[in-house]
């Protein structure tokens, strides 16, 4: 369990850690919502492409590019430099699909299980970043705590200094 620290009893040197410890919290917050987001993005466009997919059967026998990376063809050298290759193919049934469901495995679902699937994920990664973002807050809060206090020691510090220094005079 954290501890619960009067900052008006740190020194600055202390308030400067403390002022470091949460500049790297919010950081990694920050970054977790951020990787949540494109990973929720990226099912919201599965989502999307399948709707698409969906609307008609006139997808059936159109002429789409598929990279070989899903084919398996492609070498890991290949992707290491960035280089995409596509081959022609044509769509023979729009009703079921391939979902990558992580770590290289795909399972065959229908489309409608599949938009579940993607709906679950999504709902998923939503309230994830829902839980973290009062963390963030709080963080924020507290590094603005941290630093309205470091102002007000070196305000002090320096009247402290200018007035020893009227005394001296």
């Amino acid at each position: 369990m954290a501890q619960s620290v009067n900052i008006t009893e740190l020194n600055l040197p202390q308030l400067e850690m403390l002022k470091n410890q949460l500049d790297q919290e919010v950081e990694f917050l920050s970054t977790s919502i951020a990787q949540l987001k494109v990973v929720q993005t990226k099912y919201v466009e599965a989502k999307d492409c399948l709707n698409v997919l969906n609307k008609s059967n006139e997808a059936l026998g159109i002429t789409v590019l598929r990279p070989l990376d899903y084919l398996g063809l492609m070498s890991y050298t290949f992707e290491q430099q960035g280089v995409l290759m596509y081959v022609p193919g044509k769509l023979h049934d729009v009703e079921h699909v391939l979902i990558d469901v992580g770590t290289g495995y795909y399972v065959e679902k229908t489309a409608e299980d599949a938009k579940d699937f993607f709906k679950r994920k999504i709902d998923f990664l939503t309230k994830q970043m829902e839980k973290i973002q009062p963390a963030l807050q709080e963080k924020h809060a507290m590094k603005q705590a941290v630093m309205e206090m470091m102002s007000q020691k070196i305000q002090q510090l320096t009247a402290l200094g200018a007035a020893q220094a009227t005394v001296k005079a």
